[in-house]
C-alpha cells in the first residue's frame, strides 16, 4: 500500500535461489528512486513470500533470480502472488532459463501467469522505464 510519502515495494528471490547481490542492488536502486523497501532475502519459500506481501501490500513486488530457474519458480509463485495482490506492480527479471535463451515462450508463460513485466535480460535502463510509469510517485 503506498504510504502518504513514499511507494512500497518488497524485493526477494525465489525458493531455489541463494544469490543476494541482485536482491541488494535492486533494494538500493529503489530506495533511490523514493520506494520505502522490505528485502526479504534469498531462498524464501513461496509461503513466506506470499505471507510477507499480504502483510505488507506493497505497490511493486520485484522477483530476482540468477541461477537460472526463475522462469520455473516464477510460473509457481507468480499466480499466488496475483491472488494475494491483485493491484501491486508484479514483475520478475533475472536469469530466468538455464539454456542461454532469451526465452520469449518464458516471457509469455510468465506474464499470462500474473507477472505485469519480464525483464529476462537485466535491461536496467528498461526497468527504470517501467518505474517511471507506474501509477506510484517515484523519482526518474
Amino acid at each position: 500500500m503506498t504510504s502518504e510519502l513514499r511507494p512500497v515495494a518488497v524485493v526477494s528471490s525465489t525458493a531455489s535461489d541463494a544469490h543476494t547481490w541482485n536482491l541488494v542492488y535492486l533494494q538500493l536502486l529503489l530506495e533511490e528512486l523514493g520506494f520505502a523497501v522490505t528485502n526479504l532475502g534469498a531462498c524464501v519459500p513461496d509461503e513466506l513470500a506470499v505471507a510477507e506481501c499480504r502483510r505488507l501490500d506493497p505497490d511493486l513486488v520485484v522477483l530476482s533470480t540468477v541461477n537460472g530457474h526463475g522462469a520455473t519458480d516464477g510460473l509457481r509463485l507468480a499466480p499466488r502472488l496475483r491472488a494475494a495482490l491483485p493491484g501491486a506492480a508484479l514483475v520478475i527479471g533475472g536469469k530466468l532459463g538455464v539454456d542461454g535463451s532469451r526465452g520469449a515462450e518464458a516471457e509469455t508463460r510468465l506474464r499470462a501467469a500474473g507477472f505485469d513485466r519480464v525483464f529476462g535480460d537485466g535491461d536496467l535502463t528498461a526497468f527504470r522505464r517501467y518505474l517511471a510509469g507506474l501509477p506510484v510517485r517515484v523519482a526518474s
